[in-house]
């Protein structure tokens, strides 16, 4: 059974992958929501990496908000490529999502896509990922086009890595938000699959050696996911604050109401994602 970590351990083994950190708030080894659910962090199985839609939110992924009080992750990875600790316990940050996404993740068994999610926030017999999962808030607009800049990406990479290592998990075990929830569409801008390589590359590597040298481009995402996060993109604008709407690339934010004619076509998509 993997055990949460303490803190501690943490900060080390993210030290020891090569993540440069930052404490903006002192109180983050205790600061979860443990005690105000009732309901335990773990046993854990895995990583959830997503965008923040927004820029410069460090404050806000840490506080929260009345609606979803903080922490909205485990560590806020900045432009910068510095993680800013935020929490070793219970996150508010994966959310509702796919039992059977979960099931993959722990036996590690899919091929190089876990099964495309069909359970969210509120859906009968959807788990609870804040219960099981690591999570990154990486900063960025998550419009697609907002450039992630590669010592960003490589943070968030050995960030992963450093938790599957310390586990002894493949790379399988880390998975994108919208690999977890059918309503979302982050991290945008970079494929999983590519990502889940570079932690498996990472993790063949010692702790701390990855990459020999900054890549001089950051991953691209197929034409299909980026058709897919936007599409799921356009279902998140009913869900999140306002002042996250300029962040989507959507000029009709009552777009909604086109998904009905476009779910044969994102089910075509979704197959074809799983099937590679």
């Amino acid at each position: 059974m993997a055990e949460p970590m303490t803190a501690a351990t943490l900060l080390r083994i993210l030290k020891a992958e090569g993540c440069r950190i930052a404490i903006p708030h002192s109180g983050w080894p205790t600061h979860e929501r443990d005690d105000e659910t009732g309901k335990p962090f773990g046993p854990v199985h895995g990583v959830v990496i997503h965008h923040t839609a927004g820029l410069n939110v460090g404050d806000y992924v840490y506080n929260g908000s009345t609606a979803l009080p903080g922490p909205l992750c485990h560590g806020y990875i900045r432009k910068d490529g510095v993680i800013e600790m935020c929490s070793a316990g219970r996150a508010n940050h994966a959310g509702g999502g796919d039992p059977d996404v979960l099931n993959a993740v722990i036996a590690e068994s899919y091929m190089t896509r876990p099964p495309a999610p069909k359970f969210h926030e509120g859906s009968p017999g959807a788990a609870d990922g804040n219960d099981v999962f690591y999570g990154f808030e990486c900063e960025n607009e998550g419009t697609g086009s907002d450039p992630w800049p590669n010592v960003q990406y490589v943070c968030m990479v050995k960030a992963a890595a450093a938790i599957c290592r310390y586990y002894q998990w493949s790379s399988k075990s880390v998975i994108g938000h919208l690999e977890w929830s059918d309503w979302k569409s982050d991290p945008a801008g970079f494929g999983m699959v590519t990502f889940r390589a570079d932690v498996a590359t990472c993790l063949r590597a010692a702790p701390g050696t990855w990459p020999t040298a900054i890549p001089e481009e950051p991953p691209v995402a197929t034409i299909e996911e980026q058709i897919l996060a936007q599409v799921n993109a356009v279902k998140d604008a009913q869900k999140i604050a306002p002042w996250q709407y300029k962040n989507l690339n959507i000029d009709d934010r009552d777009m909604h109401a086109v998904l009905r004619g476009v779910d044969a076509k994102l089910d075509e998509i979704l197959a074809k994602l799983n099937a590679q």
